[in-house]
């Protein structure tokens, strides 16, 4: 396999719902890669669990972050359902599985050494916080200038223009997010690179998973 999408001084925007399923190396998980290496040192994918399917007990090198989209999503401490955040440090193991079937979105590899935390955040039961504008933001995860939140857009809503330092990575997990560039529907996933710019907006109430400060300055 050739590497995928890791050129990060260009664009990239993925319609994942027009992508086709990659079967995995376990029965009953499927996958559609959006950016990944050769190598497996850089993986982002969305990956799909039907039920009763499992993967065996593995490490994570550099690390895992995961939100689940659909369906609940298990391992061997608990059961997370759709809207969960979780985040496995490097050197973690785990053995995930699904019982009845779920649907995910994974960043593997992809930690600083310094970042151990473990996070579990059900964002279902977690307050919003009043963001720039109309909009709401959920915070789930800052280390060392690299912040991930949920924002939610109020139908109509338009943002100033403004520039990524350090990049920005969306998926949008409900409605559709827009710019002056394009429509993006469901599960849409967009790479920004560092010092990009444009003038995002939505027509409808939209909810995008953001993180900003992560790509490589050059």
């Amino acid at each position: 396999m050739k590497d995928i999408n890791l050129n990060f001084s260009q664009k990239v925007t993925i319609k994942s719902q027009q992508l086709s399923w990659v079967n995995s190396p376990m029965k009953g998980v499927k996958r559609k890669p959006l950016a990944r290496a050769a190598d497996e040192s850089h993986i982002t994918s969305i990956v799909e669990y039907a039920p009763n399917s499992y993967f065996s007990e593995h490490p994570h090198p550099m690390g895992e972050e995961i939100f689940v989209l659909q369906g609940t999503f298990s391992d061997q401490d608990g059961d997370y359902p759709a809207g969960t955040y979780l985040r496995n440090p490097p050197n973690s193991r785990h053995t995930p599985f699904s019982e009845h079937g779920c649907l995910i979105f994974v960043k593997l590899n992809q930690f600083d050494t310094a970042d151990t935390k473990t996070v579990r955040i059900n964002t279902n039961e977690t307050q919003w916080l009043q963001g720039m504008g109309n909009l709401e933001v959920m915070p789930l995860h800052d280390f060392e200038g690299q912040h991930t939140a949920l924002v939610k857009w109020p139908a109509g809503e338009r943002f100033q223009p403004h520039r990524h330092f350090g990049g920005e990575e969306i998926l949008v997990l409900s409605g559709v997010f827009q710019d002056e560039f394009g429509v993006y529907p469901l599960h849409t996933w967009l790479r920004s690179p560092h010092m990009s710019e444009h003038f995002p907006f939505v027509e409808e109430e939209t909810i995008i998973l953001v993180k900003t400060g992560h790509l490589p300055l050059a």
